[in-house]
């Protein structure tokens, strides 16, 4: 395994959006652990239409270690997007997917490779505790993890995030699902393969502003819930057959207290709010199918995943991928399209 893993080579998949406070020393501490391990190594950089410093400060650092690869996407895709335009750029072996922010530690990726080595595919960082973070994402987030357990077709890792590494199978399955509304986080386990955990504890954010807000939080949990599963579909099912069989229920009593007691017919608040509590289920229920059909409509449309700006490879990458149309500078200039 030793002779192995000098000819290996490790991928490392960096998605980064406005990291200019912190990248120099995330580039730091993972070169310290490229030092450490006996493999060859390239360090992907997906820039995702950062406005700040980011692309500059990364191409600095390229043109010290050609072990640093940048893909410059046209504009903002998302975290997701721009993590798939990684994977489908990385050569590695094995593939580490990883970000900038350093809550997640490199220092965690021998580990990561230790259980590569005895065989799993996949194997994902698993959080034993969250610095830094408030009570209420902390909060949610554990209600999230523990309902995509209950009602997804597929179970989730709690407390998982994308830290983690993957074989070359792994990744090149993943290349192969090409949805547009992507939640990585359910995708790398739907694809199955051996999996393994390993736990640590998550720092807090080394430098700069989480760009995730609640609302941020709050859209990528709805998209892993319709994207695995179709539980809210059945849930406003459930709402429309108790609502139908409680109205049907009321009605009959109504009925036979009129017919043998009478009825004032008094009650207008009461009205309202039975018409207030139906509108209120069936716009929930026309809301869920519109989350499911805006999903269709946008598959429907086969529009590319993303647009390369510019591509730079990595030394690794100039050594494996068959460059013809690209000019002969290191520096490729390309409009890949995925």
């Amino acid at each position: 395994m030793d002779n192995q893993s000098h000819t290996s080579l490790l991928s490392i998949v960096v998605p980064v959006f406005n990291e200019q406070e912190v990248f120099e020393e995330f580039y730091r501490r993972v070169s310290n652990v490229l030092s450490s391990i006996a493999m060859q190594a390239e360090i992907i950089v997906i820039n995702d239409g950062s406005n700040d410093e980011t692309l500059q400060i990364v191409r600095t650092l390229r043109d010290q270690d050609s072990r640093l690869a940048i893909i410059d996407l046209s504009r903002n895709f998302g975290k997701e997007i721009a993590l798939t335009a990684g994977l489908h750029k990385a050569n590695g072996d094995a593939v580490i997917v990883i970000d900038a922010d350093l809550q997640d530690p490199p220092e965690l990726i021998p580990e990561l490779i230790k259980e590569w080595h005895n065989g799993y595919d996949a194997v994902y960082a698993k959080r034993k505790a969250r610095d830094g973070e408030s009570y209420i994402k902390k909060s949610t987030a554990h209600i999230f993890y523990r309902l995509m357990q209950r009602v997804g077709r597929v179970k989730i890792p709690e407390d998982t995030g994308d830290f983690r590494l993957l074989s070359k199978r792994a990744v090149q399955a993943l290349s192969t699902l090409n949805e547009h509304h992507r939640f990585m986080k359910g995708l790398f386990t739907w694809i199955g393969y051996p999996q393994k955990a390993v736990l640590y504890n998550r720092d807090p954010r080394f430098a700069g502003d989480t760009k995730w807000n609640y609302v941020g939080l709050l859209n990528l949990a709805i998209e892993g819930i319709t994207s695995f599963t179709t539980a809210p579909l059945r849930i406003a099912t459930y709402f429309g057959l108790i609502t139908a069989a409680g109205a049907f229920i009321y009605g009959s009593y109504m009925l036979i207290t009129t017919l043998l007691f009478g009825n004032d017919v008094a009650g207008y608040p009461s009205l309202i709010v039975i018409v207030l509590f139906l509108g209120g289920i069936q716009l929930t229920s026309i809301g869920i199918m519109g989350e499911y059909l805006g999903r269709i409509f946008n598959e429907t449309k086969q529009r590319p995943l993303y647009f390369v700006n510019r591509y730079e490879p990595s030394q690794a990458a100039l050594k494996t991928e068959d460059l013809v149309d690209t000019p002969a500078s290191p520096k490729v200039t390309a409009d890949k399209i995925r």
